[in-house]
């Protein structure tokens, strides 16, 4: 299944967030991402609806296997572009994290494959 830009981010703050903290609910996403409780509880069902979260009893959320796949490749993009635009091209940190947070939603493997690449080309001079 097809999963949108919103479920992307979603995904990639509950990895981040359960590697910070050990843990991650709810009311954690809203406040990292300044979102409504109303709007995370949307998402979270439908996360949980297409099998990339498990919501448990006492409201923590589990990524799946599936999730934590899908979480861990948006979140290597968003590192690795990061790196890309702000040490390779010299654009400012702040700039360069914005701007990878967009493109790793629709960038091609094959030109992800190319950056990642210049990217080790670049880290080894």
């Amino acid at each position: 299944m097809s999963l949108l830009e919103s479920g992307e981010n979603y995904l990639e703050e509950i990895l981040i967030l359960t590697k910070r903290n050990g843990s991650v609910r709810s009311i954690d996403i809203a406040n990292e991402m300044e979102y409504t409780k109303a709007s995370v509880s949307r998402a979270m069902s439908n996360l949980k609806r297409d099998n990339y979260i498990i919501m448990e009893a006492d409201g923590r959320i589990l990524l799946t296997k599936e999730g934590l796949k899908k979480a861990t490749a948006v979140y290597e993009k968003h590192c690795m572009l990061t790196r890309f635009i702000n040490e390779v091209l010299g654009v400012d940190s702040e700039i360069a994290e914005k701007d990878a947070c967009r493109i790793e939603h629709v960038i091609s493997p094959e030109t992800f494959a190319g950056i990642k690449k210049l990217v080790k080309e670049h880290e080894s001079k």
